[in-house]
């Protein structure tokens, strides 16, 4: 059978996936098990040594292993380097992270007030890590994410502290995205 793509195309592919994978903080095993295989076969997909990533049936169960897509993966695929987002042959800057200082203690012991998150726009939280929730109203809110279904979000403190748990309706909503570090002062 001949190869339509250099090994050069299915390395990046899978350095792709592992990003895409990283993204979402799940290893290998992880990743694996929710695709219904070994660490060591999603590896092989990583690597590009596994043939098939170009199939559409394959990206699709790998992606949804991620809770993503295959757009997402092209996406990953496309950009040159963090930071750094294609269009077309030109390239243009993408704040990597944003930085908010909390002014209360709704999510203490998680974040008390005075410390600083770091979030990254247009990377979703995973169960039970920090979220920015950006509503359409213009009003900021941090939560601890719990889950989203198509018509909201859960999550997890505010007023009422980390016990509270809340619904948001999507359509209230402008962004979410992912608190990657907390900075204390």
């Amino acid at each position: 059978m001949p190869r339509f793509q250099s090994d050069s195309d299915a390395r990046r592919l899978g350095e792709a996936l592992a990003a895409l994978r990283r993204d979402r903080a799940l290893s290998q095993a992880e990743a694996g098990r929710k695709a219904g295989m070994t660490s060591q076969g999603w590896g092989l997909y990583e690597t590009g040594k596994r043939s098939g990533l170009y199939r559409p049936d394959v990206q699709r169960r790998l992606t949804a292993a991620l809770d993503a897509t295959p757009e997402d993966l092209l996406l990953h695929q496309g950009s040159a380097m963090p930071g750094m987002a294609s269009e077309g042959k030109a390239f243009v800057h993408e704040p990597a992270t944003r930085r908010l200082q909390l002014s209360n203690d709704d999510l203490a012991p998680w974040a008390a007030s005075g410390v600083v998150v770091e979030y990254e726009p247009g990377r979703w939280p995973r169960r039970d890590q920090g979220c920015v929730i950006e509503m359409a109203d213009g009003e900021v809110r941090v939560r601890l994410y719990e889950g989203a279904d198509a018509d909201a979000l859960t999550v997890r403190g505010g007023p009422g502290g980390l016990a509270a748990h809340e619904r948001i309706a999507r359509s209230e909503t402008r962004t979410v995205s992912t608190v990657v570090a907390r900075l204390e002062r």
